[in-house]
């Protein structure tokens, strides 16, 4: 992990008693800071999701459309080999 900075987001008083609500006792976050680290990550993993998503579905169409190749049985080389050929 890099080094830690801070900064500063103004919220508006609704925003910012939601986001006080979501921490301290009884809740699962001990900080607001911690809440708002949370809802980052958790937006980092849905857009790499929605990239590997797409990602498949270019596989899917490339299937169809006959894009095909034969797996050796090694990934490794088969996608040196693809690689090389564009």
């Amino acid at each position: 992990m890099g080094k830690i900075k801070s900064i500063n987001v103004p919220l508006t008083d609704e925003m910012k008693r939601f986001v006080s609500e979501q921490a301290g006792d009884g809740t699962m976050y001990s900080t607001p800071s911690e809440y708002v680290r949370d809802l980052i990550r958790h937006d980092q993993e849905r857009k790499e999701a929605e990239a590997l998503r797409e990602s498949i579905l270019e596989g899917y169409q490339d299937a169809i459309s006959g894009r095909t190749r034969k797996f050796s049985g090694n990934l490794r080389a088969d996608l040196e080999a693809f690689k090389s050929s564009k």
